[in-house]
């Protein structure tokens, strides 16, 4: 059984509407001191969700706009051939993973460090520390070759993309471990909102579950906690079956439709795993606006009751296996309303962790 108690503390997604890191992690630590997170900047491109994670991969052109993966390009069968050299050194020996292909670096990795940076420049114990990747599908279907294909469809290109994934999930655990705090890496996976739909008709539930495991494996390898987050609803089995320590679903919007796995969410909740309610919503303005504490706190005590109802366990127990967070990430928000959603997101966790 997971022995981490997230005990109702608050956890943020990763992206906030800000050209300043220093200002944005400002803002981080002061409404998630106990757990904070690095944060995505996506009014610089080349932190965006998917451009973020493209640099290494073989057919890609460092300085394109695309998010292409070309490989009729000269030389793109050398580069494959690198990229699994580099891959099964690195796996194989346990070397550091910093300045290699598989790290953040350059423009796409300035929230990351000046996170670590920062988290150094404290000196205080933190309960855990909290990086995020694209998932696997999200990736996957975002990304092109040179056909305009997906390369999810593409075999050798979307296994280049897991392994990416998995082992920048793996660098970034083992960094936040060499700091004394427990990694949790989440995989940010907003295409399973889709799953089932006619766009992505031939993605099974069995190629889901390999890519986000494959990535999962390497994040516990470095004892590190692996989670997914997805902003809208899906099909829950794929996620509750699966060896994901965490699931982060929209409990504002959605809840309706988590609650449809009472069984699957029991046994996941047995198995010491964890649940973090997106009880603040994200969306439009108006609607983050019109959200008070007051609310939404009733709200949450409201679906407790009723997550416990139906699985015969105890509120308290739940949540003890619980995080408080936003629906999804703020990056695409003004920063009044991304700033009350932090807000929000503080003061509900505070009220659950009051006796």
């Amino acid at each position: 059984m997971n022995p981490f108690r997230p005990n109702a503390l608050p956890l943020l997604i990763g992206s906030l509407p800000m050209t300043d890191h220093t200002a944005a992690l400002k803002l981080v630590f002061e409404h998630t001191p106990d757990i904070p997170l690095w944060v995505q900047l996506p009014l610089y491109r080349e932190e965006g969700m998917i451009s973020q994670f493209l640099s290494g991969l073989p057919g890609f052109a460092e300085g394109s706009e695309k998010n292409l993966l070309d490989t009729s390009r000269p030389g793109f069968d050398n580069e494959l051939v690198s990229f699994f050299e580099d891959y099964l050194s690195l796996s194989e020996s346990g070397d550091d993973l910093c300045g290699s292909r598989f790290a953040l670096s350059g423009t796409r990795g300035k929230g990351f460090f000046e996170f670590l940076r920062q988290v150094d420049e404290k000196k205080t114990p933190f309960i855990a520390l909290k990086g995020q990747v694209t998932g696997p599908i999200t990736f996957g279907t975002a990304v092109k070759d040179e056909k305009d294909k997906d390369i999810f469809y593409h075999d050798q290109l979307r296994d280049t993309a897991v392994k990416k994934l998995a082992m920048n999930a793996k660098w970034q655990a083992r960094e936040f471990s060499k700091r004394g705090a427990v990694p949790i890496i989440f995989l940010d996976e907003p295409a399973l909102a889709g799953f089932g739909t006619s766009a992505y008709i031939t993605i099974s539930k069995a190629d889901v579950i390999l890519g986000i495991e494959e990535i999962s494996r390497e994040i516990h390898s470095e004892g590190g906690l692996a989670g997914v987050h997805v902003c809208a609803n899906t099909e829950w089995d794929m996620i509750l079956g699966s060896d994901i320590d965490i699931i982060s679903f929209d409990a504002f919007s959605y809840f309706d439709k988590f609650i449809l796995y009472p069984e699957m969410i029991k046994s996941f909740l047995d198995q010491g795993k964890i649940l973090a309610w997106g009880i603040v919503p994200t969306g439009k303005p108006d609607l983050i606006a019109a959200q008070t504490g007051t609310g939404l706190i009733r709200m949450l005590h409201g679906q407790l009751d009723e997550l416990s109802g139906k699985t015969g366990i105890d509120k308290k127990t739940i949540l003890s296996q619980s995080f408080i967070t936003p629906s999804c990430g703020t990056g695409s928000l003004d920063l009044v309303s991304a700033t009350k959603v932090l807000d929000l997101t503080r003061e509900v966790s505070e009220a659950f962790r009051t006796p």
